[in-house]
């Protein structure tokens, strides 16, 4: 994975950290349900965000043999490359 997707993918992730870490803080509160749900919502969105960045990396690099590092040199046929997409999109998108 190419450094700078790794560093977009860390920032990400220590956003959400601090989303969920919000939610926690707001539910001991008791804060208003709606402020709490409209907080999910944008969770939510993180997340769908950080697993965009994922499958893009994923097709690009692991896929498409794009990979800087050589971690995923084997080459796929159209067909096996196919149902790797069909693969990852079926489990991004559960």
């Amino acid at each position: 994975m190419k450094e700078s997707i790794k560093g977009d993918a860390t920032r990400r992730l220590s956003r959400i950290s601090g989303q969920v870490t919000g939610i926690q803080r707001m539910l001991e509160e008791e804060r208003y349900c709606v402020e709490i749900l409209t907080q999910v919502a944008a969770l939510r969105a993180a997340l769908d965000q950080f697993g965009l960045l994922m499958l893009s990396t994923h097709l690009e690099d692991c896929v498409y043999g794009s990979d800087p590092n050589g971690d995923h040199p084997q080459k796929m046929s159209p067909e096996e490359r196919m149902d790797e997409i069909k693969l990852t999109l079926n489990r991004f998108l559960k």
